[in-house]
């Protein structure tokens, strides 16, 4: 294997690796609240089914693994 083909095979598996786990943490925080995004948490905080003090921190948190997961997946597909 070429030393280029190498490191693009590696970044992609560390790259499928983290998307995993990050798909997996957002998951867990939807699951948590009972929404499939952080608009959804967002809409549901507004409607009063949860406090903007119970759900502050999970909010951002779910709103930056979004963020992350879409960043790793354009790379990807650049891959």
């Amino acid at each position: 294997m070429k030393p280029k083909e190498l490191l693009k095979e590696s970044l992609k598996t560390y790259l499928e690796k983290r998307l995993s786990k990050v798909e997996a943490d957002i998951f867990l925080l939807a699951k948590k609240y009972g929404v499939k995004d952080v608009f959804e948490l967002d809409a549901k905080v507004k409607e009063g089914f949860f406090t903007e003090k119970e759900a502050y921190e999970d909010y951002f948190t779910l709103d930056n693994l979004e963020a992350e997961r879409d960043k790793i997946k354009k790379y990807l597909e650049k891959l």
